[in-house]
């Protein structure tokens, strides 16, 4: 019976860590976010409290209870809870290092103590692995961080182009390089790798030594993220994209947003500044407010054209790119391959020949249907931008949404009724936002789909050929 007891305990508290890790794996290993922030807290309290709450229970009355418990009704649901993921646990080197030392610690202390208490204390080597867990990864996080900033003192010429924004700086980073590529050897951070951390690992592992100019882009969640990334990146360039209330439930209101954006212009090395001008900054010897110089913008399903004041000279741009929000993301990047001297006529033949960026207002046609893919863009501005682009649309127009993630109940309203106006079809992905959109929407019209997997089916039956389908923003099962 011991063996029994040792090995069901065991198993218990790996998978516990299991369910934490995982969590923790989705909010960069912030414990303050899981708790404070965790969308989906049923969750918490059926593979978390419940069960050690049940652990104790049914042991002090008898252990088989709780076995009958664990191995019947605790793995299964695991089991199946994360098999219905869509962003899985991803066993890095970080995740298997807390497993070995979980397992060692479990063991050591269950060894030690399995003589000696009836009820072994369960969350003692969660809160001891944890714990070294952290103190080696801060540890291995300073050596990693050391490597990186040795490697860019050893590339001197190298110039660094740092970009944050409240939303857009991902599409700015991409079409930035498809404009300079031509010209320079260009590095880009690898899809949203905006932290310092993944900065680091990116550096130390994808930039080679040859590279001439490394855009970056910079997100943050407090006040000081972006200042510690600063530093970090010493950039000679930096853009500070539009600001606005993505992630107001972190920084509380739009002032402390604005200030840890403009932390990138602390740069020791700054040489040029490019911000918008939501970022209420005033222009000087080293900071131009990019989108003042724009005028003229037409945006429909074919493109976007808009004209620029560039070096006391008036230029006409285009771009089979979609969305009127993008001539203004255009321009900060014009303004940067200006800077940097490449020919007008270069940049306006290499911003008529963008690709857009995936998922980013993405044009697909498939089996007679217009389909946008805009599941990357997840903020109020570029959403409604999105809606008015379609407006135009002659057919019947589709959209599939869960609203916005990390944004107030009254910006979710103010979305709602936009969607409720143009569009004859409505689909809501999630729960998260589903009340407000149900208050809203016309129930006609409206289709909840709580699971995403039967979003593939639905679409088959509710649309046909000659359909707009826009799928704007997304938001993976844990929120």
């Amino acid at each position: 019976m011991d063996v029994f007891i040792f090995i069901t305990n065991f198993l218990f508290t790996l998978l516990l860590g299991f369910y934490l890790i995982t969590a923790l794996q989705w909010f960069s290993y912030k414990f303050e976010r899981v708790i404070f922030h965790f969308t989906k807290p049923l969750w918490h309290l059926f593979f978390l409290v419940v069960p050690i709450l049940l652990y104790y229970a049914l042991n002090y009355v008898n252990f088989i209870y709780f076995a009958v418990y664990f191995y019947i009704i605790f793995v299964p649901t695991l089991y199946f809870w994360h098999k219905k993921l869509d962003k899985k646990l991803v066993f890095t080197a970080r995740v298997k290092r807390f497993f070995v030392i979980l397992g060692l610690v479990t063991l050591f202390i269950d060894i030690l103590l399995i003589k000696k208490v009836e009820i072994l204390p369960i969350f003692l080597p969660l809160i001891i692995s944890f714990l070294i867990s952290f103190i080696f990864e801060s540890f291995n996080s300073k050596l990693f961080i050391k490597s990186a900033s040795k490697k860019l003192a050893s590339m001197p010429n190298l110039i660094i182009i740092e970009i944050t924004a409240s939303y857009g700086k991902t599409s700015i980073k991409n079409f930035l390089y498809q404009i300079l590529e031509s010209e320079f050897k260009c590095y880009k951070t690898p899809r949203s790798v905006n932290t310092l951390m993944g900065l680091v690992k990116d550096i130390n592992e994808n930039l080679n030594t040859q590279t001439q100019i490394y855009i970056a882009e910079a997100g943050a969640r407090k006040n000081g993220d972006i200042a510690e990334i600063t530093q970090f990146l010493k950039p000679s360039i930096v853009i500070v994209g539009e600001i606005g209330e993505q992630h107001i439930e972190y920084f509380k209101s739009l002032e402390n947003i604005r200030k840890t954006k403009l932390e990138a212009l602390n740069s020791p090395n700054l040489k040029a500044a490019f911000v918008h001008s939501s970022t209420k900054k005033i222009s000087d010897e080293k900071t131009q407010i990019y989108d003042e110089n724009l005028s003229n913008i037409t945006s429909n399903l074919d493109g976007i054209k808009f004209e620029m004041k560039l070096n006391s000279g008036d230029y006409e741009f285009e771009t089979k790119l979609l969305g009127e929000f993008n001539a203004s993301n255009l321009s900060a990047c014009i303004n940067v391959a200006n800077y940097l001297k490449v020919d007008i006529k270069t940049i306006q033949n290499r911003v008529l020949n963008l690709k857009s960026v995936e998922h980013r207002l993405e044009k697909i046609e498939a089996g007679g249907k217009f389909i946008i893919d805009d599941s990357f863009n997840g903020n109020f501005e570029g959403m409604s931008k999105s809606y008015d682009l379609v407006k135009s649309f002659d057919g019947r127009k589709v959209v599939i949404t869960p609203g916005i993630v990390e944004a107030t109940k009254e910006i979710n309203e103010s979305l709602a009724k936009k969607i409720d106006e143009i569009f004859d079809l409505v689909i809501i992905t999630g729960e998260l936002n589903a009340e407000i959109f149900k208050r809203i929407i016309d129930e006609n019209k409206f289709i909840l789909v709580k699971d995403k997997r039967d979003l593939t089916q639905i679409l088959g039956e509710k649309t046909k050929a000659g359909d707009l389908i826009l799928f704007s923003n997304d938001a993976p099962s844990f929120i």
